[in-house]
């Protein structure tokens, strides 16, 4: 599984490709993220809650993983310490072979600005800042010049289908359009992997599925994804659905019928819109 070195770029697949990128995965593996024997326990009342119970899971470079549970299963708690936004009590993380378990918090900051995007459920967008403030605000603590940062804001905002919307403030904007802020935003500092935490979880059905197409042609572009939910029909659009429950993986599959949402959008009426008699 050697490789971490190699170059980021790699061959454009057509958007229709994305079961071929399945195929792919299955024949060459390289590790982006990995956890071993991970265990996350909380104090709550002088009893212990045991939110992680030894997790053990690798997720590859140039995959779309979506992790399932239901409420209190532990897949929010694997997300925060895979986005470096909380510590395990034992056990280990690597990204990109690189430990992290007990950097400090200063250490973890740097790690989050440079190697995660993040995509939540509630978008967490400035409410008084535009569209394209918002994007450029992860660059700014990353230390990208001015002129750099509103290139790639504006490159970023477009590839989300959102060019001419760039001064629009979230209140101006619909729920689908803030996540697409939202992910432009997680991907303007060209990380290693996004973590999107419910990311339909506050939308439409429509909505959810123009937010899983641009996922998906995020993903065919070599991007890396992380996607946590509790909808079955969401984890469809992923190439590998990870079910936890009470803290444990209980099962790690491939998807090998994997929903494109470019024909799925094509079933569903848009908001606003009327059918015709």
């Amino acid at each position: 599984m050697g490789g971490l070195t190699k170059k980021k770029e790699v061959v454009l697949p057509k958007k229709e490709e994305t079961q071929s990128v399945n195929d792919k995965l299955q024949s060459k593996k390289e590790v982006l993220l990995q956890v071993k024997d991970l265990k996350k326990i909380y104090k709550m009342d002088g009893v212990s809650v045991h939110a992680l119970r030894g997790v053990n899971v690798e997720f590859y470079k140039h995959e779309f993983t979506s992790i399932m549970g239901t409420s209190g299963s532990g897949k929010s708690t694997l997300m925060n310490i895979l986005g470096c936004l909380d510590k395990p009590t034992s056990g280990n993380y690597y990204i990109e072979g690189e430990d992290v378990s007990n950097f400090s918090k200063d250490q973890l900051a740097l790690v989050r600005n440079r190697k995660i995007g993040f995509v939540f459920q509630g978008f967490n967008l400035l409410s008084r800042t535009s569209a394209l403030e918002n994007v450029e605000l992860p660059m700014v603590y990353a230390g990208v010049p001015a002129s750099e940062r509103h290139r790639r804001a504006m490159a970023a905002l477009e590839s989300v289908g959102l060019k001419g919307r760039e001064n629009h403030h979230p209140n101006q904007l619909s729920g689908g359009q803030q996540q697409r802020v939202a992910i432009a935003r997680a991907i303007c500092n060209t990380p290693s992997v996004i973590l999107a935490d419910e990311p339909t979880g506050n939308l439409d059905s429509y909505s959810s599925i123009e937010i899983m197409g641009i996922f998906q042609r995020l993903n065919q572009q070599g991007i890396s994804i992380v996607l946590i939910t509790h909808e079955p029909d969401i984890a469809e659009y992923t190439q590998r659905v990870i079910k936890i429950v009470d803290g444990q993986i209980v099962s790690d599959k491939r998807n090998d019928k994997v929903l494109l949402a470019s024909e799925e959008i094509k079933k569903h009426k848009k908001p606003g819109t009327e059918i015709e008699d």
